[in-house]
């Protein structure tokens, strides 16, 4: 009786969080009630788990999960949005006593969770399923329905009686359209209801999937018997792999490497000419990606090279080389970094090289902590929970950037029309970007017209914006303060009507 009542009361939880997202999100533009939605339903997983915030800081772990969620109240994006449902994953194990400890371990939990959510539901409904007929199905299933037949008859009454007495109540009860609600009832209503009722479920149920055990291998006798010297001293794979040949792959990669990074001195910090027919941007552009592949790459060459306990971990020999390639790999990234920056000069900034940016940071940080772990002699455990601590706090911090912005005022501040040197700017490239580019084309339109000038297009968006801002669901922080600014613009004027053709921004 006490499964069918847990598993009773958590369904109610859920199917009253799918009327609130029913409310909240069925054909409504996403703003303040995505955080609304997160909070509420971090409030159903402490009520299904009371006594789990029976502890000597009971407030740490809500206030953890406040901070995670706070990306949402500056904007909902994709990003924030993944931000909140790990954090809530997180939030719900370490309630339900499942969390593991580490950050990598805690990392492959999450996964396994956002596997198994979608089936959770319906494998514990057949689990209740059995656990019903085991306990007596049909005696438990009359007893929950005989239970429901006195609140629901006299409730009846009440509202039939309280309706006679009060008109307001009658005029309630006159609003009441049956075949109006049955109109709202479609099929892409109730294939969300049971979107968000597997979602919710999996929070108020966090479970993770097991999987079977290894059983040892069976051993015959005679293998058990064998000594352990007929292995034959040698093999292919401690020649190809040994200490001898990493010593002299090192030796080799550290010298390519320098010779690369003198090219890039020569060539990008110099002012060494290059060969006819190459710029500079193109130089930069054809080789800021490889190079990173080239990072990645001796990152892996490196740990599986200096694996703890190793013969080659303890030469210190190795261990110099290693230090020497991993600096030069450091090296390559900025020299990457540097490459894109020369291509930007010439083609202007767009969200791909952003997140170029942000990945070669990304890189350069996994490359100082690889060697953070040789020097320390820590674990690859410790290397990957130090990359994904570094991973969070960057996502994190992107969610607080408004990156559409940042494009925009960087390429009007950096156009051959606001400097008269430099990349014609791309209007329709900043158009795309939305309202929160607006800004940066008045200050453009102000420096070329000597007015607010804009396109009749561009207003429709700005008060689209404006519009949806207005409505509470729609609301966030950061659309908040380009409503403060876009309010003070003034009225519509045209552009006169010969515009500059406008160029084409690759890979973007």
């Amino acid at each position: 009786m006490t499964s069918f009542a847990s598993f009773s009361s958590r369904f109610g939880i859920a199917v009253l969080l799918v009327a609130l997202a029913d409310f909240f999100f069925y054909g409504q533009p996403a703003g303040i009630t995505v955080l609304l939605f997160a909070i509420l339903i971090a409030g159903a997983v402490v009520a299904v788990h009371p006594a789990a915030l029976k502890s000597t800081r009971p407030w740490l772990k809500p206030a953890a999960l406040f901070v995670a969620l706070l990306p949402l109240a500056e904007n909902v994006s994709p990003l924030s949005v993944a931000i909140a449902v790990v954090a809530l994953v997180v939030f719900a194990l370490s309630l339900s006593g499942r969390l593991r400890h580490g950050i990598a371990r805690i990392a492959g939990q999450v996964a396994l969770f956002l596997l198994a959510a979608p089936l959770r539901l319906i494998r514990d409904f057949f689990q209740w399923r059995r656990t019903v007929r085991r306990l007596g199905g049909r005696r438990i299933r009359l007893a929950s329905i005989i239970v429901w037949v006195m609140p629901v008859t006299l409730g009846a009454v009440f509202l039939f009686l309280f309706g006679a007495a009060n008109p307001v109540i009658e005029y309630w009860l006159s609003l009441i359209d049956l075949m109006k609600l049955l109109d709202l009832i479609q099929l892409a209503r109730i294939v969300f209801w049971l979107f968000v009722i597997a979602g919710v479920w999996a929070f108020l149920r966090p479970r993770l999937p097991r999987f079977p055990r290894r059983l040892p291998p069976l051993t015959p006798p005679a293998a058990v018997a064998a000594p352990a010297a007929t292995k034959p001293a040698t093999t292919i794979e401690a020649v190809v792999f040994g200490k001898a040949a990493i010593l002299r792959a090192l030796i080799v990669f550290n010298a390519l490497f320098a010779l690369q990074t003198g090219l890039d001195a020569a060539y990008l910090w110099g002012g060494v000419a290059l060969p006819d027919g190459l710029s500079y941007a193109a130089y930069a552009h054809r080789g800021a990606y490889p190079l990173i592949a080239t990072a990645l790459l001796a990152a892996g060459f490196v740990l599986a090279a200096l694996r703890p306990g190793s013969e080659t971990s303890g030469d210190p020999l190795i261990r110099r080389l290693v230090y020497a390639w991993v600096a030069q790999n450091i090296v390559l990234v900025i020299s990457s970094i540097l490459r894109l920056d020369l291509y930007i000069g010439v083609y202007a900034l767009t969200y791909w090289r952003i997140a170029a940016f942000v990945w070669m940071g990304l890189v350069a940080s996994g490359l100082a902590l690889i060697i953070a772990r040789i020097a320390l002699g820590k674990s690859n455990e410790w290397l990957l929970s130090a990359n994904l601590a570094t991973l969070s706090a960057t996502l994190y911090a992107c969610c607080f950037i408004n990156f559409a912005a940042t494009i925009a005022n960087f390429n009007v501040d950096h156009s051959l029309e606001m400097t008269g040197d430099g990349t014609p700017i791309d209007t329709e490239y900043l158009r795309s970007l939305g309202a929160a580019a607006m800004p940066a084309l008045d200050r453009l339109y102000m420096h070329q017209f000597g007015n607010q000038t804009t396109y009749l297009a561009e207003q429709m968006m700005i008060d689209d914006t404006i519009a949806e801002q207005k409505q509470w669901r729609a609301w966030s922080f950061r659309g908040w303060r380009l409503v403060q600014v876009l309010d003070k613009r003034g009225p519509l004027v045209l552009p006169p009507p010969t515009q500059p053709s406008q160029p084409s921004v690759p890979d973007r």
